[in-house]
């Protein structure tokens, strides 16, 4: 049994109560993705939505769940005669954990039967199951790509395909797609982001009397849940007569040609990718006046939809906070304000005219972000201590040199590293383990071919048993954790450097986040070092605590790299699988605590006792250097990069490489 829907209402979420309402008015708005902080109530108001759709007629059997007015004809349970009777059953939240398998997504086809006995003997999986339903992701941002190119693909399509060495099976697959998660944990790809048709931040209220009520609400339900239930069923049903009603008003509401402009004017003036938004506000805006009654749309069903629709279209880079600037859209849609009729006198109706183009926007007042950084030391001493200096603005992020790790790993997918996975160039074979999954073919005829005459073989075809079933080992890419170690001391800031050395950082973290790993932000100056970021797959987090990062003070280098090592001891017994790059930022100094060179040394050298790769980014500048970095890079068994280096495009780089490989 799940909370009543209502229970919401008291946490300030109008906007995602708005927002799952009106998918179940329209399905064709394309879901909602629901960000927020933890313990917000998300998956308890996506729970509670399932209760409030109206039940969904299937052909009896169909496993599918086919529609018997209009089934699939290519339904693998079919094929259905048309317009024959149904059974009705409640519609279906199905959920996909964050770390299902392909085979549990899409279904499994067995191959032994498909080979042996030529049948398509084929298990549904989740899309199956969330067909004319709702499809429910939580933490969709964990999701693993090749999951999440799975479903982009079928909701694109609307249909699944299982293909198996030449094997295929096809069903459809409709379904509203919602998810949530905390962006602290990570950000979503682009593509993703983009197929979620609404958005929606969601946070605890602050005020004492609505925490009183959830508290005292979430109580009741424990101590009685049937009667709480029944306590809020008349308000349910009101609600789901409502969705009913609105969904019967839909195909008459009437999106005029004022209402059309206006939400093109939108879309064009806050510069959204591709027409997919124009799209779904229109969907959203109609949706909203029919769940208000209304057979027209009206300007405020425009700005709502604008609201719900464009937030997440309009980051440009990770590190870019969604959201929407009110007043700019309350300005561009009085700008397009106008009846339905065309102009008579030709100039588009728009106060402008020409067409009703908007004027150009002028943008806000220079706030500096053009501006060049200021120098390292340009900032006043803060209150910190000694020595310190405010926080200096990062360079200009750039395109980097791919740092990888050595070996072959068997880690979460990902970008970086090589690895065994389960997509990827097949590189071999073996016995299956489990199910099987990704059938090696002609090693699968190899083992079954001396043993035909024993097993009677009279026919052309092969006789295939379980034993002569080959897996594909195949290798591809893994996810790392990138640990950034930064000397934040003031020997870094002194040559007037951090600025560029936090561009970098910053650069490096920009790639972390498009190949999919994870990050930790380890500094030190002054007499300690501190974990500013524990590992995470959230880019953003690492990036907003490089920028309010101080300096200052003398340089413990062997406190940071004690401080990293025990980090990543703690990170292995959580997730063993998944290997380590470590990347010091410093010049290589150490003038912090009792002998600080050869404390250094050894803290070094316990990194290369247990192999984890590291890459010192040396960040010495100045006609005169001591290659203090670069004895580092030796201690910890690793390789050592200048800042000039670490470009993708760099001329020293790629002299550099070709040296080595000429070595």
């Amino acid at each position: 049994m799940t909370t009543p829907f209502p229970f919401t209402a008291v946490v300030g979420q109008d906007d995602l109560r708005l927002a799952l309402l009106l998918n179940a008015v329209s399905p064709s708005v394309g879901g909602v993705l629901v960000r927020g902080e933890k313990g917000t109530a998300k998956s308890t108001a996506v729970r509670a939505l399932t209760s409030l759709l109206p039940k969904v007629a299937v052909v009896p059997g169909c496993r599918f769940s086919c529609d018997p007015a209009s089934p699939d004809p290519g339904c693998p349970d079919g094929p259905h005669e048309g317009g024959g009777g149904g059974t009705s059953r409640p519609a279906r939240m199905v959920e996909l954990p964050v770390g299902a398998s392909e085979d549990r997504l899409v279904g499994a086809l067995d191959i032994e039967r498909a080979l042996a006995e030529g049948v398509k003997a084929f298990e549904p999986g989740l899309l199956a199951a969330a067909h004319r339903g709702i499809l429910y992701v939580d933490e969709v941002n964990l999701l693993h790509d090749h999951l999440v190119d799975l479903l982009l693909d079928a909701a694109a399509m609307g249909a699944s395909y299982v293909e198996r060495e030449g094997v295929s099976v096809r069903h459809a697959a409709r379904f509203l797609l919602v998810g949530t998660m905390n962006p602290e944990e990570g950000e979503l790809r682009p593509q993703l982001l983009d197929r979620f048709g609404l958005t929606v931040e969601v946070a605890a209220s602050r005020e004492p009397d609505q925490r009183v009520e959830v508290v005292r609400r979430r109580l009741a339900y424990d101590d009685d849940p049937a009667g709480f239930a029944a306590r809020w069923a008349d308000e349910e049903a009101a609600v789901r007569q409502r969705v009913v009603a609105a969904r019967e008003l839909l195909p008459s509401v009437r999106l005029g040609d004022a209402a059309l402009r206006q939400i093109a004017a939108t879309c064009a003036a806050f510069e959204v990718d591709g027409m997919r938004a124009d799209i779904v506000m229109a969907r959203t805006a109609t949706a909203l006046a029919a769940w208000a009654g209304r057979t027209d749309v009206l300007a405020e069903d425009v700005r709502q939809a604008a609201l719900l629709a464009l937030p997440h279209r309009r980051r440009r880079n990770p590190f870019d906070a969604p959201g929407l600037d009110e007043d700019k859209l309350d300005q561009t849609l009085e700008e397009f304000a106008g009846d339905d009729d065309p102009d008579p006198d030709g100039d588009g109706g728009g106060p402008g005219g020409g067409g009703g183009q908007p004027e150009p926007d002028e943008g806000p007042a220079d706030d500096g972000a053009g501006a060049a950084p200021p120098e390292a030391g340009e900032g006043e001493p803060a209150p910190g201590g000694a020595g310190e200096q405010s926080p200096v603005r990062a360079a200009e992020p750039f395109r980097t040199k791919v740092l990888s790790v050595p070996g072959i790993g068997e880690g979460a997918a990902g970008r970086r590293s090589r690895a065994r996975t389960e997509h990827g160039r097949t590189t071999g074979a073996r016995r299956p383990e489990g199910a099987l999954t990704k059938l090696h073919l002609a090693a699968t005829v190899r083992a079954a071919a001396p043993h035909q005459r024993a097993r009677g073989r009279s026919g052309r075809g092969l006789v295939v048993r379980r034993d002569d079933l080959r897996q594909a080992t195949r290798e591809g890419r893994e996810g790392n954790l990138v640990l950034f170690v930064v000397d934040a001391s003031g020997s870094m800031a002194a040559r007037q450097r951090m600025s560029a050395v936090k561009g970098a950082v910053l650069s490096l973290l920009l790639d972390a986040y498009q190949r999919r790993d994870k990050v930790g932000l380890v500094t030190f100056r002054g007499s300690a070092a501190e974990v500013a970021l524990p590992p995470t797959s959230s880019v953003d987090a690492a990036a907003a605590r490089l920028e309010s990062l101080p300096t200052g003070g003398r340089t413990p280098l062997a406190a940071g790299l004690l401080k990293a090592h025990d980090v990543l001891r703690v990170e292995r017994l959580r997730d063993p699988a998944r290997r380590a790059l470590v990347v010091v930022v410093t010049d290589g100094r150490a003038t912090g605590g009792p002998e600080p060179v050869a404390l250094a040394g050894r803290a070094a050298r316990l990194f290369a006792a247990e192999g984890i790769a590291s890459v010192v980014v040396d960040c010495e500048s100045g006609p005169v250097r001591l290659g203090l970095a670069g004895q580092l890079a030796g201690e910890l068994g690793g390789t050592a990069v200048t800042l000039d280096e670490l470009r993708a495009d760099s001329i020293a780089g790629l002299v550099k490489d070709v040296q080595r490989r000429a070595a």
